[in-house]
């Protein structure tokens, strides 16, 4: 009586929710908190944290098209 193997599936949940929570944790590390601590007001503050909005977005995008480019060549790479 073991414990039954883990699906492919649930593998591929794990990894991807891990990828998001370390995606986050750097974004709010490296990207937010600095541009957070590099105004005095209040209002200077919540622009800058929205702007780093477009770095996150940034981000994200070139994540998705490395995936895609790699999902979309993946018959070549494997080989």
């Amino acid at each position: 009586m073991g414990a039954e193997p883990v699906s492919n599936e649930a593998t591929i949940y794990l990894v991807g929710a891990c990828c998001v929570v370390l995606m986050l944790a750097a974004y709010v590390a490296f990207i937010l908190i600095p541009a957070w601590t590099a105004y005095e007001r209040l209002w200077q503050r919540l622009v800058a944290a929205a702007l780093t909005l477009y770095v996150l977005v940034a981000l994200v995008g070139v994540g998705v098209v490395a995936g895609g480019t790699v999902v979309w060549y993946w018959d070549r790479i494997s080989v």
